[in-house]
């Protein structure tokens, strides 16, 4: 039987990633998009979980729908862990990508290549209107390089080196392919796949 799973996202790169990871499961999708009347929630988890979970249910709440949230962000070793929680607001409520990456680089323009250690976080909740729910969680880790490179990805991409490749390519330079593998997405995204099947028959 079909389902409709309704992603908690405007953002059509997450759209792209998760879409593309699901694919083999038979669920029509949907995004906030088809839902513009709905006013997004209030964030005021202290956790990726909280967030992610607050997300879901409220938006399975207001369409009866199965709904896939998820919060993720980047935590700068140097920086005490921020940008953490607040990684798409790091630079104002309504800031750029671009407006982030510059706040970020300036905070860190005196930081020796040794300690420029960072890592992405993503939790994952799918959530149904019944009040079940699955999640999972994916780290990928790297390095803040000192200028933005690529133009893949969005968010902190451009200036997130990533490990697995001794930190010589940005995860903006990562073919989407190599990247869903890597990520902390694609890596949360595969732990909740896993899970998904069961979960479904369970609703």
């Amino acid at each position: 039987m079909n389902k409709t799973l309704l992603i908690a996202t405007t953002n059509q790169g997450k759209v792209r990633e998760i879409s593309e990871e699901l694919k083999d499961i038979d669920l029509e999708i949907k995004t906030l998009k088809d839902y513009p009347e709905i006013l997004p929630p209030e964030e005021t988890g202290n956790t990726f979980f909280e967030n992610a979970l607050l997300k879901a249910k409220y938006y399975a709440e207001k369409t009866g729908l199965l709904t896939l949230a998820d919060d993720s962000g980047l935590e700068v070793e140097a920086l005490d862990g921020k940008p953490g929680i607040y990684s798409s607001r790091f630079a104002g409520e309504m800031a750029s990508d671009e407006e982030n990456i510059k706040k970020l680089l300036e905070l860190m323009k005196d930081i020796p290549e040794h300690k420029r250690e960072a890592q992405f976080i993503c939790v994952m909740v799918c959530y149904h209107p019944s009040g079940k729910y699955i999640y999972s969680e994916g780290i990928w880790e790297g390095k803040i390089a000192q200028s933005p490179r690529g133009d893949r990805g969005f968010g902190y991409d451009p200036v997130f080196l990533v490990k697995e490749l001794n930190y010589q390519k940005t995860a903006a330079e990562l073919e989407m392919e190599i990247k869903n593998k890597l990520s902390h997405r694609g890596k949360a995204l595969k732990a909740l796949k896993e899970k998904l099947p069961e979960f479904l028959k369970t609703l």
